[in-house]
């Protein structure tokens, strides 16, 4: 019976899961430590990772990307979360938006990203209250000192950019595999999320849409558990065990890959209906 068991759990524990998307971090060495005494109450294999700067694949593309002919000058007042949709929870109401509200300041980033900041001159339009109330204060500031020297003017954007985060859609795919045998049993599972956004280039002298581009992002969930629900000692006592660890794709980190996949899409597109140029490298030159 016992070798029985053994073989079941083998089995089972082969079952596969879909692989989680690698963001090239190094992995963190198990490792607890004791900032609080909160971190008491965690497992012995329990990492707690220091903070560091967020670098997925598309961070890349768009860093090393060719630099461009003539800095295009953009501005972008809001991109949004337009999906409406709030956390799931069971039983209970939460107000907690499913999606980050930080995408304003993921394209932001992604855009002065782009070829190193050799793409794209971003004027401030998210914070322009604060913007225009400080060049009061240093013109004021000037006026009463006698200060002759006037205030540079503002710089006005080509092109706006607008969009938002337009879908995200959870349980488009599950499933799972399991196995028990005589009160012993093991499981997987695992679920599968899109994030997609949206991000549109307008004209400002004529308000036509010149771009136009939509980008997508899996988000993957999985998870595996095993349990012991036995009778021993001739059916007189009773052994339960469960265990289980589940891991769950970052909706934010998910959500900035799709922003940047659609900055990398909204340059190409851009370069072949003509409206800035892609500058050629010495290779493609001597080609």
């Amino acid at each position: 019976m016992l070798r029985g068991i053994l073989l079941l759990i083998f089995i089972s524990g082969c079952a596969s899961v879909p692989t989680m998307t690698d963001y090239g971090n190094a992995k963190c060495k198990p490792k607890v430590v004791d900032v609080v005494s909160a971190i008491d109450t965690l497992t012995p294999n329990t990492c707690i990772e220091p903070p560091e700067i967020v670098q997925l694949p598309t961070y890349q593309q768009l860093l090393n990307f060719p630099p461009a002919e003539n800095m295009p000058v953009v501005a972008v007042y809001k991109f949004q979360d337009l999906t409406g949709q709030r956390k799931r929870r069971d039983s209970l109401a939460d107000f907690s938006t499913a999606v980050t509200q930080g995408g304003t300041e993921m394209l932001i980033d992604a855009l002065k990203t782009a070829g190193n900041g050799t793409w794209f001159r971003v004027v401030e339009r998210a914070g322009i209250d604060n913007l225009v109330r400080e060049r009061q204060i240093v013109r004021s500031t000037r006026e009463e000192h006698d200060d002759n020297k006037g205030i540079q003017p503002l710089l006005f954007a080509g092109i706006l950019l607008e969009g938002g985060i337009i879908g995200y859609d959870t349980n488009l795919e599950t499933g799972g595999r399991g196995a028990r045998y005589l009160g012993v049993g093991r499981s997987t599972s695992y679920r599968r999320d899109v994030v997609t956004v949206s991000l549109r280039g307008i004209s400002v002298l004529t308000g036509e849409v010149l771009l136009n581009v939509q980008a997508k992002k899996t988000i993957l969930s999985a998870g595996v558990g095993f349990d012991v629900f036995k009778f021993i000692d001739m059916d007189t006592e009773l052994v339960e065990y469960e265990d289980g660890v589940a891991e769950n794709e970052s909706v934010t980190v998910a959500t900035r890959a799709a922003i940047e996949a659609a900055v990398v899409g909204l340059i190409k597109q851009g370069d072949e209906r003509g409206y800035w140029k892609i500058q050629k490298q010495t290779g493609e030159n001597s080609e």
